[in-house]
């Protein structure tokens, strides 16, 4: 074969190293590096520094190989939470929270939600294995303990947020404690008004669940603590979608003469279907006294009869990193103060 046959092979251009990088900024490649790998801040490196070395980054097309970085290092820097829904302040909350503290320290969150559908979280947790996370949170899961098996298998970290588990550690708020001062308060405002204790009614949330079974554990030991009994044709576990607590009153309504003097209502999502059902049949009349085990600054614009429980969000995520941190491995459910019980006008 000839030599003008030979069709010649095109120069792959060099792929910008952080050496180069470093060599243009004229900085060390460590500080660059760190930069670039988002440990700038723990590096006391200024923002202005390091906003100078992405630009110059940006202008190369230079990305981290985050693949062979985790084959270095065994770590990939990626933390995963699973979430059941986005829908009402708390689980919002804790989303925003989660993201920020995991940039802080270097980390890259990855949530996904699941709708309370306990086939997703187990598919959203094999996904989240397969990009190699270092850690995966699931956040209100059905069923935590089969998570905790997937992740066992795979050797990765493995936590427990809102609702427990009992083969992984856990951070959940104290559901006990704030349903029993939720309620109390809730039954002390009907007797105040009606002159003697009446039972409550208790709407929303699964009987399946550990969070919903403590609240009403607490639902009815501060009915005992009042000197009444409640009444179990009032407890209506519908869930916790808008819809299904609008349903429930309408079957409350259905079944009694006249609605209860107070509701426990137990979650946010499902008290705007409480209000949805009172404003839509009742729209002149006073609401009952309403205790929401959830905490959302709009309801300051419905009513003042409603007192709130509002969870400790930023308490529960800062135990959560510490754990993540520590690498702890122990089985312990850590529980979290309810941070306040407060009437909506007085937020």
């Amino acid at each position: 074969m000839q030599e003008d046959e030979v069709s010649a092979k095109p120069e792959t251009p060099r792929q910008t190293t952080i050496y180069d990088i470093a060599r243009q900024v004229g900085l060390s490649a460590s500080t660059v590096s760190a930069v670039l790998n988002g440990n700038w801040k723990s590096r006391r490196i200024s923002e202005k520094t390091a906003e100078r070395i992405r630009l110059v980054a940006d202008r190369q097309g230079f990305a981290l190989n985050q693949q062979a970085r985790a084959l270095r290092r065994q770590r990939s820097n990626l933390i995963g939470m699973i979430m059941p829904k986005y829908d009402n302040r708390y689980f919002s909350s804790i989303a925003e929270q989660f993201e920020h503290r995991a940039r802080i320290r270097g980390l890259f969150p990855i949530i996904t939600c699941t709708s309370r559908d306990p086939e997703l979280e187990l598919q959203a947790a094999r996904t989240l294995l397969s990009y190699k996370v270092d850690c995966v949170i699931a956040t209100g899961a059905t069923n935590p303990d089969l998570i905790s098996d997937i992740c066992r298998a795979s050797g990765v970290l493995n936590y427990n947020l809102d609702l427990p588990g009992s083969r992984a550690p856990s951070v959940i708020s104290d559901n006990y404690g704030g349903a029993l001062v939720l309620t109390s308060r809730v039954l002390a405002a009907c007797a105040a008004e009606a002159g003697r204790p009446e039972p409550l009614a208790f709407i929303g949330g699964r009987s399946t669940d550990h969070n919903t079974l403590e609240r009403l554990r607490a639902f009815r030991d501060a009915h005992a603590q009042a000197g009444i009994a409640p009444r179990e044709d009032m407890i209506l576990t519908t869930g916790y979608a808008a819809e299904r607590a609008e349903q429930a009153v309408t079957q409350l309504a259905a079944a009694m003469p006249t609605l209860p003097a107070g509701v426990f209502v137990n979650s946010t999502s499902a008290l705007e279907g409480v209000m949805r059902w009172l404003r839509t049949h009742h729209p002149e009349a006073t609401i009952p006294h309403i205790g929401s085990f959830d905490w959302d600054p709009f309801a300051a614009l419905i009513d003042s009869r409603i007192l709130m429980a509002r969870q400790d969000v930023e308490t529960m995520l800062d135990i959560l990193f510490d754990m993540m941190a520590e690498r702890a491995q122990d089985r312990h459910c850590t529980e979290v103060p309810v941070r306040q019980i407060a009437a909506a006008s007085e937020d």
